[in-house]
């Protein structure tokens, strides 16, 4: 019998989500409509040997509070356990981001610098492109190295908002 994923769709005026949850982990928290979806639901899907089902649980509760917490200014970071899957290089990259305080930018490059190579710019922002948890693994906080906004799942558009929106929130 193959294992499941479930899911739920979490609704905010910013954007809907798809948040799935794997043995009491949350794996997925995502645009729902964003255009590599189903590159990425393929990605945890067969990395889990797992299917989706629509079904609640204690986990994505748990994730679609505190994403009420972050959207409502109560929250600046998340404290669930997360479940990545992807590349040795993808999960580096994630963890980084990971560490990009609330209300901070990084940039591309400088996360390639972090990986050891600070060439690898191109790999970081395909790292970045391929993060199945928007807003808990802030992939909005990296800008281009000219600190233009570039690329996002969400949108430029809510990018900037989620930027403006921690500033005005920064503790």
């Amino acid at each position: 019998m193959k294992s499941r994923i479930n899911i739920q769709y979490y609704k905010h005026p910013y954007a809907e989500f798809i948040l799935g949850s794997y043995e009491d982990c949350l794996c997925l928290c995502d645009f729902r409509y964003r255009k590599m979806r189903a590159n990425i639901d393929k990605r945890i899907q067969h990395g889990l040997k797992a299917s989706f089902i629509e079904q609640n649980d204690e986990v994505l509760e748990q994730a679609n509070n505190q994403l009420e917490e972050f959207f409502l200014g109560q929250r600046i970071s998340f404290n669930m356990s997360l479940l990545h899957v992807g590349t040795e290089f993808q999960k580096f990259v994630w963890h980084s981001l990971m560490a990009v305080d609330y209300g901070d930018t990084t940039t591309y490059r400088d996360l390639a610098i972090e990986t050891g190579n600070k060439s690898a710019i191109r790999a970081v922002a395909s790292a970045n492109g391929a993060n199945a948890f928007a807003i808990i693994v802030p992939c909005h906080r990296v800008i281009g190295s000219n600190h233009e906004l570039v690329g996002y799942g969400g949108g430029l558009p809510l990018k900037r908002k989620l930027l403006e929106f921690e500033q005005d929130f920064k503790f």
